[in-house]
This record gives C-alpha cells, structure tokens and sequence, in this order.
C-alpha cells in the first residue's frame, strides 16, 4: 500500500499527441503489425476480465477466482508497455495503485482496478464486497474497451514504440521484480517475464536478433524472492537490452523527437552519465540553469542579504560539508528562539523531483526559493526591499546583467533571484556515487556486502518499493511527473508511542488520508545527513533500519490508522542490516 500525493510538473514531460505526429503508414509495417497486436491482445485482456466476472464471488470459488485473477494479470503485463505508454490516463484506472491520488489542484482520484481488485481476493475471498466487486469488474471492463479504441484509433510511430519498449525493461527493473504492484499475489517473476515477453514481440518487427530470451530465462529461474540477484539482473541482462534498444533507434534511424521529461530519450541505461535531465521541471525552456545563472546564484546562495534581519543565508542550514544540511534534529528560527517545523533536508539532487519540502507544497525549485526566504521562521525576507538592495550593489546589478539578458534594464526582477537560486540547486546534481561506477560497468566500485546490500535494499527490506532506483526517492518512475508521500508512523520522539503530531501533505490538503504523509526522500548521500526523518529523531542509520525493521510506527504499537508502510517485521538479521547500510554509503555522491 501507499499513498499517491500526485504533482503535476510545470513544463514537465509535456503530453504530447500521437496524432500530431503521426506519418502514414504501410498497411504491413511495424507499428501496423504492432498496432493489430495490441487490439487483439486488448481482447484477450477483455476475455479474462469476462472469465473472472463470470466466475461466482464466494469462498466456494476461491481457487478458481484466483487463478483466474492471477492469468488476468498476465495478459495485462503482456500489453502493459503499451498501455501505460500511449495511455497512461486511463491505464491509471486499470492497474494503479489502490490507494487514493491528489493533485494539487484539489482532484481525488480514487482508486481503481487490478490493484484493488486483488485486495479482496487475495489472500481470501471477501465475500462482503460482492457488489463492490461488481462494480470494479464492470468498470475495469470499460476501461479496457477505452484502451482498445486508442490502440485502435493511434497513429502509432515507430520511435514512440522503442521507446515505449526501453521505458518498460526501465520499468520491470526498478518496479517489477519486488511486488510493486501485486504485494499480496507476489508474483513479481512471471509477470516481468510477461511483461518482457510484450515487449520482445513488438521490438522483433525491427530485429528478432535481439536477445530478450536470456533475461526472460534468468527471470524465470528464480522461484525465492529473497534470493533473486538484482544486481546481475540488471547489469548481465536489462542494462544490455536498453542499450541495444537505444541503438536500434540510431541504426533505423528514427526521428529524435524531443520532449522534456526528467529520463533522458537518449539515455541507453538508466545509469548513463547524465541520464537525467536536471531542468526537467521548470515552466519554459528560457529558465534552465546556465554558467551565468549558477555563479549568481551561489552567490546568493552564501549571501545574508535576502534575509529580514541580513545575517541568515540558504547556506546557514544547507551547508556544503554536510551534503547541504545542518546535522541539526531541528535548527533555530531566524531569532535564535525556537525550532523551525522540521529537519533540514540536503539539496543534493533536489532537482531530480517534482515537487519540494516534506509536504510537497512547492511546485517547482522556483518555488521553494521563493517560500523559504519569505517564510517568518526561516529568513523572514521581503523580496521587494531584497531586490533595492541588490541593484543598489554595483556587482550584483553586473551578474544579473549578465546571467539574464534585459534590454534597458531598471531593476532586478524577483523571478530572476529565485531563478538564480535554483540553478545554483540545479548544479547540485550529482549521480556519480560508487553505486552508480558498479551498474555503468565496472564491477570492482561495490564489493560483495554492498551488492547484497543493494539486493536487500531491492528484495527482503523492501526499500526500494517507496525509493525508487537509481534516484532512490519518491519520483515514480519511469516518467517521473509524480511525487510519492507515505505515512510510516514516525513517532513524536525516539522512544514515544505517539505519532509525531506534524500532519504532513494534509495541512496543505486537509483529507483524512494525508495525515502524518511526507515526501519520500532520496536515500543518496543519506549517510552524511543524520539525523532522519522529517522531525530528526533518530540519530544513526541503524536505527532508521530497526523502525522500518519492526514495521514503521504501527509495527511498534503506535495507533496509525492510515500507515501506508507494511505493519509487518522484515525479520532483517544483523548481518543483513550492516549490508543495507554498506549499501547505503556506496550511494554517497563524489
């Protein structure tokens, strides 16, 4: 289970429609045979949705139901690359998470399909939703036809195939091999083989020698979840195949369409150097970061000015030796006289999500700025009577000059301050850990605890179900438009059996769901920045793991009656929680 707080990125991954940029196509090509495909599989996946409403809802038909759902499942997996890919509004309602997503603009959507399907017929039959079920199977059976009539009515091009195909081996190797989407099926193995079975038939239009067999094989292998190396996985077999997808690109030479996403089109492993596109989320193209605009926000980064009272900075609490933290549980507000609401977090790689702050209130970097330096408690600035001071400075009137190019210029307009601001954040991108040497080849960056580690931190502990590889944060990959909160049940302090009273994305949208949800941080760089959580009260990473090693809050006796963190122990023994944490630091940028 887990909570959806859904961010709509400005700017970000503009939709873009396949009509607009469809050529015609012969009545024998690929994305023709492709699209044929993909009606026919649309029905199938119709049939078995047909065969399990036709099946009695009782305990009496439990081994059938079951089963039934399980075959339902694999079908959809089969057309799942497709779906998602050209459409994703409506595949939200087939199979998205079962827990109820809010956009920022107040929308609810509730929670719909395979997802929530599954919780009442596995691990039992509840007999009591009989009507529900109904309900959900008729509903599941129209939105089927809805993907249907797109595939029948797309003008599917040959780029967007290819890279609808590497976004789903992106998608199996970070999502589909620990349960993301079926945690009480657990059926992880035969659907990602399923799912790389959909996508092996369409990439053979363009070139059957592309070996999907070997990695559909090691899947297949595998029979105990705890057991399954990730790592090999992805470096022996997924990492090969998007590189070969990204060359079949080059070598059909297929248009470049650009759009602007976080995941790089060109991008041949999720672990490319620059990879991810640090202005994803910004409102126009004019506002990406430059070398002008990075120097001139570091500046005023490190400079007091934009505070009230001319002594505090962003560097005050985001401190470099510190990976742009304070070590701090809380720091003081701006008079030295209270704690501010929160721990600090790092900035290191904040632009690699859409949304900023613990409650996801801010939008964009932009925002954030803007927040922080008028927030009473933090440097309780007031941005008019910061932008007089500044171009009354004769130096920074020369490096706005610069970094933005304005005929005639009177002023400094307070777009440009926060603007610069977040490019400075922007150049804090930093994806080169240890980790990230290991899965771009070289197999000697993580010794043998690490790598364990990191299957742990994949399979057993269950982490990287909430922190997504390789950011290892609540982006939801692979378009990365949404950012994800969870309520784990962190308590008051160290040792109390209260919830800490902090309600999270609920003070900006007070629904009974959001309360005590917060942002799912990055884990990088996460052994230079304790304390943790968003009140800081555990001081080590050890006993960050022994909370999530009980079951988060309502694990270890806290009422939480909304803990979208499994109650149940992990069991982790000790070995194994020095492992995750050796795996941990291999994450520590350079």
């Amino acid at each position: 289970m887990r909570l959806t707080f859904k961010i709509i990125a400005v700017g970000a991954l503009l939709a873009i429609s396949v009509s607009l940029l469809s050529l015609r196509q012969s009545d024998n090509s690929p994305p023709k045979q492709i699209q044929q495909k993909l009606i026919e599989q649309s029905d199938s996946l119709l049939k078995a949705v047909g065969l399990l409403r036709s099946t009695p809802f009782d305990a009496a038909h439990k081994a059938q139901l079951q089963y039934r759902f399980k075959q339902l499942r694999l079908v959809y997996k089969r057309i799942e690359w497709a779906a998602e890919y050209f459409d994703p509004v409506n595949t939200r309602l087939v199979n998205g998470p079962p827990v109820p997503e809010a956009e920022l603009s107040g929308v609810i959507i509730q929670p719909d399909g395979l997802q929530v399907i599954e919780a009442d017929i596995f691990p039992t039959i509840a007999t009591s939703k009989k009507v529900e079920m109904r309900g959900l199977l008729k509903r599941l059976t129209q939105n089927v036809l809805v993907c249907k009539d797109r595939f029948q009515h797309a003008d599917i091009q040959d780029w967007q195939i290819l890279d609808a195909a590497k976004l789903e081996v992106f998608k199996i190797e970070i999502l589909g091999l620990n349960n993301f989407d079926d945690p009480l099926l657990q059926n992880c193995f035969n659907e990602s083989a399923a799912a790389l079975q959909g996508v092996q038939w369409a990439v053979s239009r363009y070139d059957a020698r592309i070996n999907f067999e070997s990695a559909i094989k090691y899947i297949m292998r595998q029979s105990e979840f705890n057991q399954f190396d990730r790592a090999a996985f992805i470096t022996r077999y997924a990492n090969p195949l998007t590189r070969k997808l990204t060359a079949l690109h080059k070598r059909l030479n297929l248009p470049d369409i650009k759009y602007n996403r976080l995941l790089n089109q060109e991008a041949a492993t999720l672990y490319d150097k620059n990879a991810y596109n640090r202005n994803a989320f910004i409102a126009s193209p004019q506002d990406s970061a430059t070398a002008d605009k990075i120097a001139l926000g570091k500046h005023l980064f490190f400079d007091p000015i934009l505070s009230g009272n001319g002594v505090r900075s962003c560097g005050t609490c985001h401190q470099p030796d510190k990976a742009f933290t304070d070590g701090l549980p809380k720091n003081l507000d701006i008079t030295g006289k209270k704690l501010v609401a929160r721990n600090t977090p790092t900035l290191i790689n904040a632009a690699l999500q859409p949304a900023q702050f613990y409650d996801l209130r801010a939008p964009s970097l932009e925002d954030q700025a803007n927040d922080v330096v008028r927030n009473r408690d933090e440097m309780h600035g007031d941005m008019q009577v910061a932008i007089g001071k500044l171009w009354m400075d004769e130096s920074y009137r020369n490096q706005f000059a610069k970094a933005y190019q304005v005929e005639n210029r009177t002023a400094i307009d307070t777009f440009e301050v926060v603007n610069a601001l977040a490019s400075y954040v922007r150049s804090l991108t930093a994806l080169n850990s240890r980790f990230d040497d290991y899965m771009q080849g070289n197999s000697k960056a993580l010794n043998a605890t690490e790598i364990n580690g990191f299957n742990l931190f994949m399979g057993k502990a269950r982490c990287g179900t909430c922190h997504y590889l390789p950011l290892f944060n609540g982006a939801l990959p692979p378009r990365y438009m949404q950012m994800e909160a969870e309520i784990i049940g962190v308590p008051k302090s160290k040792y109390s059996r209260q919830i800490d009273p902090d309600l999270g994305t609920a003070a900006i949208q007070p629904l009974g769901f959001n309360n005590h949800a917060f942002k799912v941080t990055t884990v990088r760089n996460a052994a230079r920045t304790a304390p943790y959580m968003h009140n800081g009260i555990y001081k080590t990473l050890e006993e960050v793991i022994d909370f999530y090693n009980k079951g988060g809050g309502a694990g270890a006796g806290i009422k939480v009656f909304n803990q979208t963190l499994p109650a149940d122990q992990l069991h982790l023994t000790l070995k194994e929680k020095r492992d995750l944490i050796a795996f941990i630091k291999s994450l520590n940028s350079r």
